[in-house]
């Protein structure tokens, strides 16, 4: 029972309490309804500004490095030795990687071989050649002085140009013999494998490494990844509305999550000529100097894109924007009769809290709380001096607009 009678108390005084609470942060009880119109609605105020507005937007991406690729072998072989590792600095044409050449040697001579056999080859030919034309130039001699007979001639002739196409196969196969000759060479070159790329002579480092000695590879796997590290690209996704607003050659702030605090300075490098669509979303690259090496490729990264900037402009709270009959605007207050009017409004560029007034030009002072229970020329009622505004986030560097 006395439990009861505890909890009972515990709960009249939990609802005086809270009925105090309600009538100082409303106005609604007995000791503020004195001077105040039948049905008014206590509403927060806050000043209208002039300021400058930045219509600035900012897009999440990842860092990824300007230049990368990854050396692979051109031939199948084992891998003998690797003379680089992770973040290892690498100069453009150094050997990366060898591989096992023992059978692309072998391969060499073979085909070396077979040239000399081809050029002997060519040699014999070309003494047969010689003894079938000194024969045919002698039948041709004794068949005008009737020695000897036509047929006799014809098989002299088909002789000499039997040798002669046997010459020509043979000099043909030399050439088949070279070529085959400087291909083992190469693939034998293919053993040593170089780092080698065209535009710059600047140092790069060792990404990644994906094959260890030993390993046996195919042509094409990857053995170590290269890249640059300074600049870096910001690769972001625009979406369709603020797309048409980058332009290259734009600045841009970029910032990671992995550096709090940090704001890198960036430049649009590219932007892609359609948009996606599936997203709506058009690729945009920001370059972005990494001198200190602070950045890494693959870290997340946020863009920040400054499209207009606009001095000396009127502009509200967004909390003070509302509809009403379709029509976007806000409820000024009128300090002396206490009543709320709607007024349209055009708004330009949003930044934080705060909206841009394009158009009609206003002063004053706006409501920003409890404007959802008004209609044009509804009684209302402000808080105290000491409360007018208070709470409410100030523009950075805004001053209020003159009433």
């Amino acid at each position: 029972m006395k439990k009861m009678i505890i909890l009972g108390l515990v709960l009249v005084c939990a609802i005086l309490i809270g009925w105090r609470v309600y009538d100082r942060l409303t106005g609604e009880g007995p000791a503020s309804a004195r001077g105040r119109k039948p049905n008014a609605v206590t509403v927060a105020v806050q000043p209208v500004r002039t300021t400058t507005m930045r219509h600035t937007a900012e897009f999440t991406g990842t860092l990824l490095p300007k230049a990368q690729f990854v050396v692979a072998p051109n031939v199948a072989g084992r891998l003998e030795r690797l003379l680089v590792n992770i973040g290892d600095t690498v100069r453009k044409g150094q050997l990366i990687a060898e591989l096992d050449n023992r059978e692309y040697a072998e391969q060499v001579e073979q085909a070396r071989a077979e040239l000399e056999v081809a050029q002997a080859n060519v040699i014999d030919c070309l003494s047969a050649l010689d003894v079938a034309e000194r024969d045919l130039k002698r039948s041709r001699q004794l068949r005008d002085s009737n020695v000897v007979s036509q047929s006799e001639l014809d098989k002299t002739e088909a002789s000499f140009n039997t040798c002669r196409a046997k010459h020509l196969v043979a000099l043909a196969q030399v050439r088949q013999k070279e070529a085959s000759l400087e291909a083992a060479k190469v693939r034998l070159a293919y053993t040593r494998i170089h780092a080698s790329w065209e535009d710059s002579d600047v140092e790069r480092i060792v990404g990644e490494r994906f094959a260890d000695e030993g390993a046996t590879l195919k042509v094409g796997d990857p053995i170590v990844s290269v890249v640059t590290l300074d600049p870096l690209l910001a690769v972001i996704n625009v979406i369709e509305r603020d797309f048409p607003l980058v332009k290259v050659g734009q600045t841009a702030e970029v910032l990671a999550d992995a550096l709090p605090g940090k704001v890198f300075a960036g430049q649009v490098a590219r932007r892609a000529p359609v948009l996606q669509e599936s997203s709506r979303q058009g690729r945009v690259e920001v370059l972005v100097p990494n001198a200190e090496g602070l950045l890494a490729p693959g870290m997340f990264a946020r863009v920040r894109l400054s499209f207009a900037e606009r001095s000396e402009v009127t502009a509200v709270p967004i909390s003070a924007l509302t509809t009403r009959e379709g029509r976007q605007g806000v409820f000024m207050a009128d300090p002396e009769s206490l009543l709320a009017r709607f007024v349209p409004m055009s708004v330009g560029i949003t930044e934080g809290q705060w909206a841009e007034v394009v158009e009609p030009r206003i002063e004053g002072l706006v409501i920003t709380l409890g404007q959802h229970l008004l209609e044009d020329g509804s009684a209302i009622a402000l808080p105290s001096d000491k409360n007018a505004g208070g709470g409410q986030q100030k523009s950075p560097g805004s001053k209020p607009k003159k009433s």
